[in-house]
């Protein structure tokens, strides 16, 4: 009888792009307490620093890396650096995105262009930097990030209490985008021993938009666990996506969002 795949990180090495911000940290320090030796792609080591003060004290296997995700170039100059250090890689993590936010009638042609750049483009540009490195070694898993709002619309009623924080047209149609596109590359790239997947993560507010209680309470009421996502609790899904248990998972989107979109 085969032995049972763990779920442990040991030996790996992932790059997560993205992995200093609120979401991305979770995620990244979830990564460390598995074993794995983390690189952050991201443009502020000041950020990294601040995120990971402890973690960096205690001599932590996490590393920056600098990275423009708009850029094909700063991406294979960050591929070439993480592979010449001689850990290799075996997962890609695609969370960073950039966009402009906008209301549905003030969204601008340009607002529109630089979003979708930002949110699908820059995933395209990650999976294809790293697509020649995972076939010439046969084998790696790519981990691209969605969101609840590709799958259905958001309650504009609910955004009257807190309007900057309205989800812009392109946003959603971005991370659709991003689903089929792992869907895309999941078949593609399976022949070369490649995984694709997918996390769209619900209700996982930064701290600044916790601050209006009355958001936050709405934000709770849509879920059918009544509560907003810690960000703690989106990490694992992660962390088993990043695993040898996950091996036979892909072309796949894991929604993490208390029952948001069941209803």
């Amino acid at each position: 009888m085969n032995s049972p795949l763990q779920i442990e990180l040991s030996n790996k090495s992932i790059a997560i792009t993205g992995g200093y911000g609120h979401l991305g940290s979770a995620i990244s320090k979830s990564l460390l307490a598995h074993g794995a030796r983390v690189f952050v792609l991201g443009r502020s080591k000041t950020r990294f620093e601040e995120a990971f003060a402890i973690e960096l004290s205690n001599l932590a296997k996490i590393k920056f890396v600098e990275c423009d995700i708009a850029c094909e170039e700063s991406w294979n100059t960050a591929l070439e650096f993480i592979y010449a250090a001689g850990y290799g890689l075996d997962v890609l993590i695609n969370n960073a995105s950039f966009k402009r936010s906008a209301s549905p009638e003030n969204t601008s042609l340009q607002d529109w262009n630089y979003s979708v750049d930002g949110v699908l483009g820059s995933v395209f540009n990650g999976i294809q930097a790293v697509s020649p490195y995972f076939k010439n070694q046969g084998k790696g898993k790519i981990i691209n990030v969605s969101s609840i709002y590709a799958q259905v619309a958001p309650p504009f009623e609910l955004y009257q209490l807190r309007p900057e924080s309205i989800s812009p047209p392109h946003y959603g149609a971005s991370k659709a985008g991003v689903e089929q596109l792992t869907r895309y590359y999941a078949a593609y790239l399976g022949s070369a021993g490649i995984t694709v997947n997918t996390v769209s993560p619900g209700p996982f507010p930064k701290n600044q938009v916790q601050e209006n209680q009355s958001f936050i309470d709405e934000l709770a009421q849509r879920t059918v666990l009544k509560r907003i996502g810690r960000p703690e609790e989106l990490a694992g899904i992660f962390t088993f996506l990043s695993s040898e248990a996950s091996n036979y998972i892909t072309g796949q989107n894991f929604v993490v969002d208390g029952g948001w979109t069941i209803q």
